[in-house]
């Protein structure tokens, strides 16, 4: 035991003199070199303590932050997972990494475009590749939710257990990374920008937000999701679960609902009998009883919170449009195309200003009718509290004729 303990020892010890001559100005290429012969491969759970050690000892967050690419450039590769837990299907981790693996679909699509709109000769019309990469990078504006889950779920955990410094330094990175896929937004929202103009600013912006989304999959997966499966409990992780679909999933819809053993007898009816029920001033029922009457609504129902966050969605057997969890907690106009973006952005305005309470529509789809109305809604004092969207097949109505009574029923 003295040897394992004495080898982890030398090995941290390697490894952080490796760290500070990278900090000191070392090249990636030449300390990775050097960590291969060395080290070969070091368990995840030293990379952590390492890092936290050098903290501790007085390296600034900021640095640490500023070097945290160079870092995991200089560590791939080389960090043995061999020891890491099985995850379950469902868990959180395992919602993580699924996320991740939607997350690198995107981004090599992006990557594609942005190649070939460097070989375009300057002049050629590229309308319809910048509308495709304005979709691409909305859905990752999806990563937020990713992130907010391992900000506010996950790290207050870890913080718990003494583990301090390494979410700090990655919520930094978060940070970064939403700035630059904002600013990605903003440029390709830029009215006729040329395939030069597009290609200068990929590299300062859009591919820096796509190559640090990537990167920061690698951080997750290598270090970040194996450390915490060591350190939390499963009841740590069940809680985690259970909150989770108030910040919402990115771009996953998740198929299972992962719980310990321990919990498996646990129901809805359960969870009542310590206050899961609802009373309004007309009646009141289970959480159970409002899913089914909204499910069992022949109409399709989207609600959109005040701050623009669709935050529910029915799942009826009569849905209209479809919709998945990966859409929660996201911003509304992410989940139209960008040519109806402005048309989205009226209908909140004059709900919230009170200029409109009500927007109707309807269309011809598949041979069916559908009629589309979005509805303000206000609380007792008039103030605005979102809007929602009712989409309901109207064919059947449209054909009735004469009277059906209920003395008729048989």
């Amino acid at each position: 035991m003295s040897e394992l303990i004495n080898n982890s020892d030398k090995r941290k010890a390697q490894l952080k003199e490796l760290i500070l001559k990278l900090h000191q100005g070392g090249s990636q290429e030449s300390v990775r070199l050097e960590l291969m012969q060395s080290l070969k491969q070091i368990p995840y759970g030293e990379v952590v303590e390492v890092e936290q050690e050098l903290i501790s000892e007085g390296l600034p967050e900021e640095e640490v932050l500023k070097l945290c690419d160079a870092h995991s450039a200089v560590l791939q590769g080389n960090i043995d997972l061999s020891g890491s837990q099985k995850i379950p299907d469902g868990h959180p981790v395992d919602l993580f990494n699924r996320e991740n693996e939607e997350l690198k679909k995107v981004i090599a699509q992006a990557n594609v475009l942005l190649k070939e709109i460097e070989t375009l000769e300057e002049g050629t019309p590229i309308a319809d590749r910048i509308f495709k990469l304005r979709g691409f990078f909305n859905n990752l504006m999806d990563v937020d939710k990713h992130y907010q889950r391992k900000e506010y779920l996950l790290f207050p955990y870890l913080e718990a257990k003494g583990i301090t410094g390494p979410p700090k330094v990655m919520w930094g990175k978060h940070d970064e990374i939403r700035e630059l896929i904002k600013g990605s937004l903003e440029i390709l929202h830029t009215e006729n920008i040329s395939a030069g103009d597009l290609t200068a600013s990929a590299e300062i912006v859009l591919k820096p937000a796509l190559f640090g989304i990537e990167d920061m999959t690698v951080k997750e997966e290598q270090i970040l999701f194996p450390m915490a499966m060591d350190k939390l409990t499963e009841a740590e992780w069940f809680e985690i679960s259970r909150q989770s679909l108030e910040i919402g999933f990115c771009l996953y819809d998740p198929q299972i609902s992962w719980k310990p053993s321990w919990a498996a007898e646990s129901s809805i009816d359960d969870i009542q009998k310590v206050g899961n029920h609802i009373q309004l001033p007309s009646g009141g029922f289970t959480a159970g009883e409002l899913l089914a009457i909204l499910n069992t609504l022949p109409i399709d129902m989207t609600f959109v919170d005040k701050d623009d966050k669709v935050k529910y969605f029915s799942q009826g057997a009569e849905r209209i449009f479809q919709r998945n969890r990966a859409i929660l907690n996201r911003d509304v106009r992410h989940c139209h195309p960008p040519a109806s973006a402005h048309i989205v952005d009226k209908i909140i305005d004059d709900f919230k200003t009170g200029r409109q309470t009500r927007a109707p529509f309807w269309i011809n789809m598949g041979g069916k009718m559908i009629h589309i109305e979005y509805f303000a809604l206000r609380d007792e004092k008039g103030d605005y509290l979102g809007t929602l969207e009712v989409s309901h097949n109207v064919n059947r109505y449209r054909e009735l004729e004469g009277e059906q009574r209920i003395l008729s029923y048989t």
